[in-house]
């Protein structure tokens, strides 16, 4: 069973694109390899007559492989009991040759072959992207800040190797730096027609342009050094490239993947052959870790931005309710003011009363303004209240007058009786 790696080693996105499974994936080899089997092997499986040799052969160097490590008969001593333990090595370990009759050539060991222990599955998201949307993934020997200081002029250059047709325009979808100091770039080819309608070109068709041989000398002069397509895999795509277990795989570790896949609609399982499958997967693991750092590292940045503004408003809210408190005092004082100066109008200062308390209705909804529009009613009832009392002495003053107004004329009266 290999080292029995961990089934979420290598997830990430569609292998050969971006993120995990970049380098050997989609497009790289035939339909697709996801990172070390293509279709083309289950292809030379099914049927015919070369199906059929190709089946035989096969048969016959597992044979060979099983001879060299159980019963070799090179040497026709107990030598041959070592020879086979060491061809034993060589096959877990996936490398050498493994000698086992003097009538037979050696067989070749490499880590494609079954013995090989130095292997483990894992999983790749299935590219989602349709042919119609064009997207092909260019990788670059390049560096991704020299890259994108020089987006212009490789979008130049690309259209140069296209021709430089007029009526094509070459769009960078996304750029993304990979391990290795390479760079992944997604491009897509809009072509417009003399009507004025646009459309993207499949991306089949731009894919199978640009491997050509002598469009990949070009390429391979601008820092290109492979094309990928991205496209999605049709239901019978898939369902052959998971009918069997790829080369050097046990079909039960295989059919075993297929049932611990976590989510077999986004993912599919994809071998890891070998140390240097694994130093790869292990290198872009790093370089996604970094590009999450750094995403990591502008949030921090943005919510200590976010803390420094939030602070600044609290101190200007504790500002402005100073100031509100400053102005219902002054709102106060001349209510006061009015109050000892227009007490013989009570009329006019209820309506000044009524204005101040509308406005301060209005604008003031903090702690602060409440309190003041409380002692603002509180004054107002206290003035109501002076204001009846005002109507009362001046009734009551009315009442004197009359009484004083009737004795003064009974005293007339009396005294021109006297008279």
């Amino acid at each position: 069973k290999g080292f029995g790696f961990p089934t979420g080693l290598s997830t990430g996105t569609a292998a050969g694109t971006s993120g995990f499974g970049t380098g050997t994936g989609l497009g790289a080899t035939s339909l697709g390899g996801f990172g070390g089997f293509n279709i083309q092997q289950t292809q030379q499986q099914q049927g015919g007559l070369f199906g059929q040799q190709a089946g035989q052969n096969q048969s016959t160097q597992l044979y060979q492989q099983v001879t060299a490590l159980s019963a070799p008969t090179l040497l026709g001593d107990e030598r041959d009991s070592i020879l086979a333990k060491w061809n034993q090595l060589q096959a877990y370990w996936g490398t050498g040759k493994g000698y086992y009759s003097n009538n037979n050539p050696p067989v070749e060991f490499n880590q494609e072959n079954p013995f090989c222990r130095f292997k483990a599955v894992g999983y790749s998201c299935i590219p989602m992207s349709k042919d119609e949307d064009g997207l092909v993934v260019l990788i670059l020997n390049k560096k991704e800040a020299d890259v994108r200081a020089q987006q212009q002029q490789l979008v130049e250059s690309l259209h140069k190797v296209l021709g430089s047709n007029q009526t094509l325009t070459v769009n960078v979808e996304g750029v993304k730096a990979l391990s290795n100091d390479q760079t992944e770039v997604i491009i897509y080819l809009v072509e417009r027609s003399p009507n004025g309608t646009s459309k993207r070109i499949p991306a089949s068709t731009l894919f199978n342009y640009l491997e050509q041989a002598n469009i990949k000398v070009q390429l391979t002069q601008i820092g290109v050094v492979m094309s990928v397509t991205r496209t999605e895999l049709s239901p019978a795509q898939l369902k052959q490239l998971l009918q069997n277990a790829p080369a050097g795989v046990d079909p039960i570790i295989w059919e075993q993947a297929k049932v611990d896949n976590p989510d077999p609609e986004k993912l599919i399982p994809v071998p890891m052959v070998g140390f240097k499958e694994l130093l790869r997967r292990l290198q872009i693991q790093e370089q996604m870790t970094k590009q999450h750092q750094t995403r990591v590292d502008i949030i921090s940045n943005d919510i200590s931005e976010l803390q420094k503004n939030q602070a600044t408003t609290v101190a200007k809210i504790a500002q402005y309710k100073r100031k509100l408190m400053d102005l219902s005092h002054r709102v106060l004082q001349i209510i006061m003011m009015l109050t000892s100066s227009q007490g013989s109008h009570p009329a006019s200062f209820t309506r000044v009363i009524s204005e101040v308390l509308t406005v301060n209705d209005r604008s003031n909804h903090s702690c602060t303004g409440a309190f003041s529009l409380l002692q603002i009613s509180h004054l107002k009832q206290q003035q109501e209240g002076l204001s009846h009392l005002i109507s009362v002495i001046k009734d009551d003053l009315e009442d004197i007058k009359l009484i004083e107004h009737g004795l003064s004329d009974s005293g007339h009266m009396r005294g021109g009786i006297l008279s």
